[in-house]
């Protein structure tokens, strides 16, 4: 029996998403409540790309919480800096 050699990259991919998750909702200190929902469908779309991903495309996998820390960080840099969000 010959067992395939498992990526890891998968598994960066997963634990990249589970931190997002913690930043997305963390946001409901500064950010309204639309915005957090929002980021909140889009982490779900990510994680069923993900998990889509998880075998057949182990290095796409990782880049997945990459495209939502960006989408994350700009919706959070432009409503605080630009619409006066958090205070």
């Amino acid at each position: 029996m010959v067992r395939e050699q498992v990526s890891p990259w998968g598994f960066v991919g997963m634990g990249g998403l589970a931190c997002l998750l913690f930043l997305v909702l963390g946001s409901v200190v500064v950010a309204p409540w639309w915005l957090v929902a929002l980021l909140l469908v889009l982490w779900l779309v990510l994680l069923g790309l993900g998990v889509r991903w998880f075998t057949p495309h182990p290095r796409r996998t990782a880049w997945v919480p990459v495209v939502g820390l960006v989408v994350w960080l700009a919706a959070l840099v432009g409503g605080v800096g630009r619409l006066g969000w958090g205070g």
